[in-house]
């Protein structure tokens, strides 16, 4: 089974309660939050306040990506304000391992993120500590980039890793991703899809769930 991922980025900020509801009856599963801090990425996206604003509007799991350099330092505001997952990256922070079980401590899932530049072995020996990796299939930063074909060895390799050591992390995968290439990421072990404009921009959101998991069915990992 996969879990899809709507990006908020790419929701209609003047209307965003009515653009996250549609996007819950649409069949998705969480809602994957962007965080910026115009440092770590280029972009300013939206903070702690958005997240807790709306929290109010929907049950779905909120997925918070912290694109931000030194990421302990909010942890605590981003629990507060209803984060059900928090994904740090491994180039943000000195020590990885310290954000992570800090999160834990929290009793909130905890997530590890690398960018395409970063190798994918320096993830390894994060593994057992995560309820999840994010592979990022596009530079981080910038909505509207077309998947990067070198990251899908990445998502193979931690599946790989995952199974010979009976991990049991999700594998989630973020940029670029339509229903024409999603079976490439879930033929190589990939159970959570970020999508932003592909379902966000679309007449009929559901179908384009819909036809992203029928993609990811007839795409197994094997």
């Amino acid at each position: 089974m996969i879990y899809v991922a709507p990006s908020l980025l790419a929701a209609d900020f003047s209307n965003l309660e009515t653009d996250i509801k549609r996007i819950e009856r649409a069949g998705a599963n969480y809602l994957h939050l962007d965080v910026m801090d115009g440092a770590f990425v280029p972009n300013i996206s939206f903070g702690a306040p958005v997240i807790t604003a709306i929290r109010r509007t929907t049950k779905l799991i909120f997925d918070v990506h912290l694109m931000i350099n030194d990421p302990i330092r909010y942890i605590d505001d981003f629990v507060k304000a209803g984060a059900d997952i928090i994904t740090i990256h491994y180039e943000s922070c000195k020590d990885p391992l310290k954000v992570l079980r800090y999160i834990h401590s929290r009793e909130v899932r905890a997530a590890i993120a690398i960018s395409p530049a970063t190798p994918v072995e320096v993830l390894y020996p994060l593994l057992s500590e995560v309820d999840m990796v994010l592979i990022m299939t596009v530079v981080p930063g910038f909505g509207g980039q077309q998947l990067s074909p070198d990251t899908i060895p990445k998502v193979k390799a931690v599946k790989e890793y995952l199974d010979a050591h009976s991990l049991k992390a999700h594998i989630e995968v973020d940029g670029g991703i339509t229903a024409d290439n999603i079976g490439l990421l879930t033929e190589a072990g990939a159970d959570i899809i970020v999508a932003g404009s592909a379902i966000f921009n679309a007449k009929k959101p559901s179908e384009v769930v819909k036809a992203m998991r029928a993609e990811a069915d007839a795409h197994p990992y094997k």
